[in-house]
């Protein structure tokens, strides 16, 4: 992997930062608090660190100057070299928030949002698991290579968690085994080991138990009687138990069965309901008379009121001698009020109908014929005032002849004329309602007269089945009823054969009784025999706890003796793989040692041995033809020979991955030649791994491939201001 840009954010110094970053050998340079170390650290985070790290401990990253709520951000632009696809581009971007932190890493078309899988992926990439594993090889700060001078066991476990991948040293690993064993097996009076105490505590347990075990019998023999009775008296629960169960679900079957029966009922009464609804309905729309009852109970009465004056006129006038006198013309004003009332009553009954169509959803023929009704009935009401203007005229011309007709004719002329007036009455009422006859009204009464009783015995029946209840809820009401009834009998069917059984409830119920009746025989029995237990001389408890204390001991014994040989057999076998390890490793560190030491050294020191036990690194010295240990060495050498094992455990743990190196200045103590050297080393090396030197010099600006220069702060403190403000207030 080599990284063409690092980006950060709200981290450290820097609000906002960029860095650009040669493939090869880049040199970054600056003054003390210029950031170097902050970018060593970011890039640290973003190769190893997960996204949702503790939030406690990011915090501290945070800039000063930044928001509260502000969070480190760090991203990366790379490349992956691959045989197959060539080069290819990545990024990764981690945004550090605790358990809220987010990661996007991409790659060759794909992306990965998980920050488990994009670890692991990134860890692929460049060969780099851990944090600890990153500043183990490939991360290497000054101060820390001076501590490695000071401290051999932290160089040890560092080169054998490079080697081995693991987190730990195995030296520490071994220390615990160690004191581990001694603390198992020693045999002293005064401090005996772990192993010693379980095989004299087993003894001691064994004799209690062999003594035990003679007074015992007769206390098993009681124990048997005991355990027959704690059976029956446990069969006899569980039967119990069981008819108890089954009388639960009889009852509740009991009451399923009244719940469903008053179900049905409910689902009968709503669904008479919304048949007599809806006859109801049928019948609001059908009146076999287009007149309310009421009006044609009033045309009929007034008719058979003018039958009746008719009849008596004309027997009246039959005995009579008939008087001939000029009849005037029919008024034009009774046509007139006839089609008037026709057209009145047309409209009313035509609006009408169709707004009681509409209204009970028999028929829905919108509001045209209601508008047409109202017009014609509008119509009707001009023509009648019309005629009533007409008529108006007409009874005056009809006095002014009346007057002259009871002039000249008194006494038959007045009952003529009533009989022809009650004759027009009878014909208007007559043509008002559209009948022919008298007869053909009544007949029209009678079937209205019986429709709308029969509506009202329909409304009566459907308050009495449903009271108030509005009729367009019956079908919900109906559907509820049917859908409980459907529950009820699923329920039922779920209770099992139980709930078909008739009289199950009361058979369960006597039987529960005498279940009751046996346990309390069985308890009495069971009493009687813990009894005669307890009353035993023997202490059965003691014995017991004997032996189980005996068991106790035996396994602890077993398992510490297990433990021991687990314990020998893993030290033994730590060392042995540590050997085969160790002595791998340490050749291969030896042959990637010699080349980079003789050159940077100019050949002072051709031959380097590294230790296969210990991984004490030692260097044949010309002056003593012999070999020296490099910690006896100045401290640029020493420096000199950790970096180039840093350098070779690189190689030698990431195999064939390439992260990339990051020094933080490791040349400070070499002098100018050496240093010169160990650059055009690290030139080499920067043709297999990217090389990112930090450093407060600019002295290798030269021999990078890209230089970046970081500027130091520049606040100063304004110790003028801080020490005038205290006199400021004294002479105040």
């Amino acid at each position: 992997m080599r990284i063409t840009k690092l980006s950060v954010r709200d981290f450290r110094r820097y609000r906002e930062f960029e860095v650009p970053l040669a493939p090869g050998l880049t040199i970054i340079h600056g003054p003390n608090e210029a950031g170097k170390t902050t970018i060593q650290r970011a890039l640290e985070l973003i190769l190893t660190k997960k996204a949702t790290s503790n939030a406690a401990e990011m915090d501290g990253l945070r800039s000063w100057d930044a928001p509260l709520e502000a969070r480190p951000v760090i991203a990366i632009d790379f490349e992956i070299e691959d045989e197959e696809n060539g080069i290819q581009h990545g990024s990764i971007e981690k945004a550090f928030r605790g358990a809220k932190g987010t990661v996007r890493l991409e790659i060759g078309g794909e992306v990965i949002t998980d920050p488990t899988l994009a670890d692991q992926a990134l860890a692929e990439l460049t060969g780099i698991p851990t944090e600890a594993f990153f500043r183990s090889t490939a991360s290497i700060r000054h101060h820390e290579l001076a501590d490695l001078d000071r401290d051999e066991a932290a160089l040890r476990d560092r080169l054998q968690a490079s080697i081995s991948g693991a987190d730990r040293g195995t030296s520490r690993a071994k220390r615990k085994l160690e004191r581990a064993i001694f603390d198992l097996s020693t045999k002293g009076a005064k401090n005996p080991g772990r192993l010693k105490v379980a095989d004299e505590a087993v003894d001691q347990e064994q004799a209690a138990v062999e003594q035990g075990e003679l007074a015992l019998a007769q206390l098993e023999r009681d124990r048997d009687t005991l355990s027959g009775s704690r059976e029956r008296r446990a069969a006899s629960d569980a039967d119990l138990a069981e008819r108890r169960s089954l009388l639960e679900k009889a009852r509740q079957a009991e009451r399923l069965t009244a719940e469903r029966v008053a179900a049905q009922e409910r689902f009968e009464r709503f669904r008479h309901a919304v048949k007599t609804a809806e006859e109801l309905a049928v019948l609001h729309a059908s009146h076999p008379s287009p007149n309310p009852l009421a009006v044609l109970e009033q045309v009929t009465n007034r008719l058979r009121r003018l039958d009746a004056t008719i009849r008596e006129l004309r027997a009246a006038l039959s005995g009579e001698v008939a008087v001939q006198f000029e009849v005037p013309a029919e008024p034009t004003w009774r046509p007139l009020s006839r089609v008037a009332i026709g057209l009145v009553l047309l409209g009313v009954v035509l609006a009408a109908g169709t707004f009681v169509a509409r209204l009970t959803g028999v028929l829905d023929l919108g509001t045209a014929p209601q508008l047409i009704g109202g017009a014609i009935a509008g119509i009707g009401f001009i023509l009648a005032f019309v005629a009533f203007w007409l008529r108006r005229n007409d009874r005056m011309q009809t006095q002014l002849r009346d007057v002259e007709i009871d002039r000249r004719l008194r006494g038959r002329s007045e009952m003529e004329q009533e009989l022809k007036q009650a004759e027009a009455d009878t014909v208007q009422q007559l043509a008002g309602i559209g009948l022919d006859d008298l007869p053909a009204a009544e007949a029209l009464l009678e079937v209205e007269q019986e429709h709308v009783a029969r509506i009202e015995r329909l409304t009566a029946q459907l308050e009495g089945l449903v009271g108030k209840e509005p009729t367009e809820a019956l079908p919900g009401l109906r559907d509820a009823a049917a859908l409980e009834i459907e529950q009820k009998t699923h329920a039922l069917e779920a209770l099992g054969p139980i709930a078909s059984e008739p009289r199950a409830r009361e058979r369960l119920e006597v039987e529960v009784r005498d279940l009751e009746s046996a346990l309390e025989r069985a308890r009495d029995d069971e009493a009687n025999a813990r009894a005669r237990v307890e009353a035993n001389v023997v202490d059965a408890e003691a014995v017991a706890a004997h032996a189980e204390r005996l068991t106790h001991w035996q396994e602890q014994l077993a398992a510490l003796q297990r433990r021991a040989r687990i314990y020998e057999r893993t030290l033994s076998e730590i060392e042995r793989a540590e050997q085969a390890t160790m002595k791998s490793a340490t050749r291969y560190l030896e042959t990637k040692m010699v080349a980079d030491i003789e050159r940077v050294t100019e050949g002072r020191y051709r031959r380097v041995q590294v230790d296969d036990k210990t991984l004490d690194i030692r260097l044949h010295a010309p002056e003593r033809g012999d070999w020296v240990d490099v910690t006896s060495l100045s401290q640029g050498t020493l420096d000199l020979v950790y970096l180039v094992a840093r350098i070779g455990l690189v190689r030698l743990v990431t195999g064939d991955k390439r992260p990339p190196l990051i020094l933080d200045d490791p040349f400070v103590t070499l002098d100018d030649a050496r240093a010169t050297r160990a650059l055009e080393l690290l030139r080499d090396v920067a043709n297999d791994f990217q090389v990112i030197y930090l450093t407060t010099s600019d002295r290798y600006d030269a021999s990078a491939d890209a230089v970046v220069p970081l500027a130091g702060p520049t606040e100063v403190d304004d110790l003028a201001g801080v020490r005038a403000e205290p006199e400021r207030v004294a002479h105040g």
